[in-house]
């Protein structure tokens, strides 16, 4: 008989860090599709904040009759010091003259793809998740100016992200993919699907469906 054991040094797992992310606006022809991807500089940080998920309980003849659990939604905040050009748009700016942007406009959906660092007993870089969110959009946000003094510091800015699952075969729908190199054996898989995300010399940055991930790593 197995006898368990805790704290062993490579079950020591932990995440941190946000870097390489990623912004891909939808494309504005009524389809799913994305247009090619821009990096996001300046992000600080994405705290992911799934909602809905909710039990509703029946009941019946005096005792609990079964429990209904409600649809999970994603949502989440992304952080960051600046933003790509392309994002205006998704935060309800158009730029309706050469440096002239016009606010409270129509809002355009956007995939986003970010990764995070997962650490291993004391290696803190033993891999890294790769996160791909789709059909998102941003509500209006604060941004505080405050005068310049002895501690300067740049304007933080936040977004609060709701999201519309897309489909994906054989599963139900989904707004968020995570892949865990760690987990990922062939590693070709796995950089067949960031050399998508990021570009390559030949190829320019695109946002894989749901089903063109799951194609990439499905078994040979």
């Amino acid at each position: 008989m197995a006898v368990l054991v805790w704290d062993k040094s490579e079950d020591r797992r932990y995440e941190s860090g946000v870097s390489k992310g990623v912004l891909f606006p939808k494309k504005t022809d009524g389809t799913d599709a994305y247009e090619n991807g821009v990096a996001w500089s300046g992000l600080t940080g994405v705290t992911e904040s799934p909602s809905g998920a909710d039990v509703t309980d029946l009941w019946a003849d005096n005792i609990k009759y079964a429990s209904l659990r409600a649809e999970e939604t994603f949502g989440a905040t992304i952080e960051a010091y600046t933003y790509p050009d392309e994002f205006e748009e998704c935060n309800g700016s158009t730029e309706a003259a050469e440096g002239v942007y016009i606010g409270q406009q129509k809002r355009r959906a956007f995939g986003f793809a970010y990764r995070t660092d997962i650490g291993i007993g004391e290696d803190s870089e033993a891999g890294y998740k790769l996160n791909l969110v789709y059909n998102a959009t941003v509500s209006p946000s604060e941004k505080g100016y405050e005068s310049r003094n002895d501690s300067p510091d740049a304007v933080a800015m936040s977004w609060e992200v709701s999201t519309t699952s897309v489909s994906v075969a054989e599963h139900k729908p989904t707004a968020h993919i995570t892949i865990d190199s760690t987990k990922v054996k062939d590693k070709a898989k796995l950089k067949e699907l960031e050399d998508k995300l990021y570009g390559t010399a030949e190829a320019e940055p695109t946002l894989p469906s749901p089903d063109e991930v799951l194609a990439i790593f499905a078994a040979a």
